[in-house]
């Protein structure tokens, strides 16, 4: 489709009219003695006679020629533009941030399968993440690990792909013995810094109590909804162990009250797997869509015929005056036998 980006540019056209009616060409008048007999006179006293003033016609081909070159330039002052298909961009309208523990604890094999097989916790933690991060697509992720610190292991990304490789390459361990939730919370913060969307989303994951923080979770998880952030804790292990190896609900709970979000337990793959499609409900994927048509210009077009046009009017012009002047003297002599017969 061909549209004009400018059609009210299309009131110049009469321009030129407006001009020739509004400011008319200046005109004299002289005064002159006109003789019948002046080319006998010319005659007798042996004088050949010249043209005199002369006033100039316009040729018809010259007018049509000027009025299309005018036509055409206005036509590319209204700037002709092709307008191609509507193309459609998806946004992310929310960032997520996701928060793996792995500590030592998580190297206990306690983890069920859905076919009753025990695995590793971050194993099988991995599995779920995994099938979690491939439904977001379109959405910008970043990927945060801790133990007795907590590790940027991916900053906020549309590539998916990398989330998973890297998770999949991280062991148990790599972060230390402890575990550092506040530190993590506080780790996502910053991360979230380099974020211009408003809606921010942190799932932290974790089978342990908060040991090595330099902030308690809560107070981090405050900080967060200062800033526009929400948490959704889910707890895996055992809620009766002892020390390090004992998830603490009661804090994973707390973080998530802070923040407007919800806190999970999960003891299996079943119900880690329930838990993220419970998330995915509570907190569906959310885009901004972008439409426009690409425009591409075409004023080079009635701009170069406009130039085409006057250069060949002017070339015309002047092989018609070269042919004019090259006429022979008794081609000019023959005509002015005819004109005085």
């Amino acid at each position: 489709m061909i549209s004009l980006a400018a059609p009210w540019l299309l009131l110049l056209l009469p321009l030129p009219l407006l001009v020739w009616w509004l400011v008319p060409p200046r005109r004299e008048r002289e005064s002159a003695l006109r003789f019948p007999f002046f080319r006998r006179m010319a005659e007798a006293a042996g004088a050949e006679p010249r043209a005199g003033a002369v006033v100039l016609s316009r040729p018809v081909i010259s007018m049509l020629t000027a009025a299309l070159c005018w036509g055409l330039l206005v036509l590319a002052l209204a700037r002709p533009e092709r307008v191609g298909a509507p193309i459609t961009v998806e946004t992310a309208a929310r960032d997520v941030v996701l928060a793996i523990d792995i500590s030592g604890s998580m190297d206990a094999k306690d983890f069920e399968a859905p076919d009753g097989e025990r695995l590793q916790r971050l194993a099988g933690v991995r599995q779920v993440v995994r099938d979690f991060v491939a439904g977001r697509d379109g959405d910008r992720m970043a990927l945060v690990v801790f133990g007795t610190a907590a590790y940027l292991q991916a900053p906020l990304t549309d590539d998916l792909t990398t989330i998973t490789e890297l998770l999949d390459r991280t062991e148990v361990g790599m972060a230390g013995p402890h575990t550092a939730l506040g530190d993590a919370i506080g780790l996502a913060i910053r991360t979230f810094e380099a974020s211009d969307i408003d809606q921010r989303l942190l799932i932290l994951l974790s089978d342990g109590s908060d040991t090595a923080s330099r902030m308690s979770p809560v107070n981090a998880a405050e900080i967060a909804a200062d800033r526009g952030g929400e948490i959704f804790t889910i707890g895996v292990g055992d809620p009766e162990a002892t020390g390090e190896n004992r998830v603490d609900l009661a804090t994973l709970q707390a973080v998530a009250d802070r923040t407007g979000g919800q806190y999970f337990f999960a003891e299996d793959a079943s119900t880690l797997q329930a838990v993220y499609d419970r998330i995915d409900a509570l907190a569906p994927r959310e885009t901004e869509t972008l439409s426009f048509r690409p425009r591409r210009s075409l004023a080079w077009i009635p701009m170069g015929l406009s130039a085409l046009l006057g250069l060949a009017s002017v070339l015309w012009l002047q092989l018609r005056g070269r042919r004019r002047s090259q006429r022979s003297p008794a081609a000019r002599a023959a005509g002015r036998a005819e004109e005085a017969a």
